[in-house]
C-alpha cells in the first residue's frame, strides 16, 4: 500500500542514518536498536524497525523480514536490501542505503509516477541488478496502475534488448500520439518524456536519464565515491562476521540445554 509523507521522511532519515553509522563501525544491531527510540512514534516505522531486529537476531538478515511486511516496504525496497545482502553478489549494501534514501525523500514530495519509475529502472541498469527480478520488484510496487503493470511486464520486459529503451519510452508518450497512429494503446509519459526519448535514440540509456534529470528535474541514483577495493571489503567482511556470531550463539544455546525462544516472541508485525 502507498504510506503517508511522515513514513517516507522517517524512512529517508532512517536509511540515512543506518548508512552514516555502519560507516562509524556500529553493528546492523546495535544501529537498529538506537533508531528503534529516535523515530517519531506516530509513524510505523518504529515497529517496522522492532520486526527488523528480532529477524537480524535470528538469522542476521533484514530482506526477510522485509518480504514478510509487503504492507510496509514495496518489493522495490526489498530487493535492493536482498542484492546487498547477497553474499555473492557485488552491490554494495552502502549504495543501496544511499539509493533507498534518495527514493524516500522523492516519494515524500508528491512524486511523478515517470520520476519514480526511471530512477527505479536507472538503480537497475547502473548497478547490474538483473532485470527479471528487478522489473518484477517495480511492477509490484503499488504506485504503478494495472496499465504500467501490464507495460512493465510486456513489452518492456519481452522486448529490452531488442528495441530500443528510448523507442519503448517514445512509443508510450503523448509525443508520439501527435503522430499519425491508430493505436489506443495506453499513454503512460509525458510529450516531454517522449521528446526526451526520440533524441535519445540509439543511445546509451545512461544519457536518456542524464537528460530527463536536467530537463524535468526527476532525482539522479546516487552512486558511492570510488575506493580501494580494500575500503570496499570492509562493510561485506563485517556482515559474514555478524551472520557467523549469530550462528554460533545459537549453537552454544542448543549445546548449553536448548534455544532460548523467548526473545523471538514478539508482536509479528508482519500480521498488524
Amino acid at each position: 500500500m502507498l504510506l503517508n509523507q511522515e513514513e517516507y521522511i522517517e524512512q529517508a532519515f532512517f536509511f540515512r542514518s543506518f548508512q552514516e553509522r555502519l560507516e562509524n563501525g556500529y553493528s546492523t544491531q546495535e544501529i537498529l536498536y538506537a533508531m528503534k527510540s529516535e523515530l517519531i512514534s506516530t509513524v510505523k516505522l518504529p515497529l517496522a524497525v522492532d520486526y527488523l531486529l528480532t529477524e537480524v537476531k535470528l538469522s542476521g538478515s533484514m530482506s526477510n523480514a522485509m518480504k514478510r511486511m509487503r504492507h510496509y516496504f514495496s518489493p522495490f525496497q526489498t530487493f535492493l536490501i536482498q542484492e546487498a545482502e547477497r553474499e555473492t553478489g557485488r552491490f554494495d549494501f552502502r549504495t543501496a542505503l544511499k539509493v533507498l534514501e534518495k527514493e524516500a525523500q522523492y516519494r515524500s514530495d508528491s512524486p511523478s509516477i515517470q520520476g519514480l519509475f526511471f530512477y527505479q529502472f536507472e538503480t537497475l541498469s547502473r548497478n547490474r541488478l538483473g532485470f527479471d527480478d528487478g522489473l518484477d520488484a517495480i511492477a509490484g510496487d503499488p504506485i504503478y496502475n494495472e496499465n504500467w503493470q501490464q507495460w512493465i511486464n510486456f513489452p518492456l520486459r519481452q522486448q529490452l534488448g531488442i528495441i530500443d529503451f528510448a523507442d519503448l519510452i517514445y512509443v508510450r508518450s503523448e509525443y508520439y500520439k501527435k503522430k499519425p497512429t491508430e493505436s489506443d494503446i495506453p499513454i503512460l509519459f509525458g510529450e516531454r518524456e517522449g521528446r526526451i526519448a526520440y533524441a535519445s535514440r540509439h543511445r546509451d540509456p545512461m544519457f536518456l536519464f542524464a537528460a530527463l534529470s536536467r530537463h524535468l528535474g526527476y532525482p539522479e541514483v546516487p552512486r558511492l565515491q570510488k575506493t580501494h577495493e580494500e575500503e570496499n571489503l570492509i562493510p561485506v567482511l563485517k556482515r559474514r562476521i555478524e551472520l557467523l556470531e549469530n550462528r554460533l550463539q545459537l549453537i552454544e544455546e542448543e549445546l548449553n540445554g536448548g534455544i532460548n525462544l523467548e526473545r523471538f516472541y514478539k508482536k509479528d508485525f508482519s500480521r498488524s
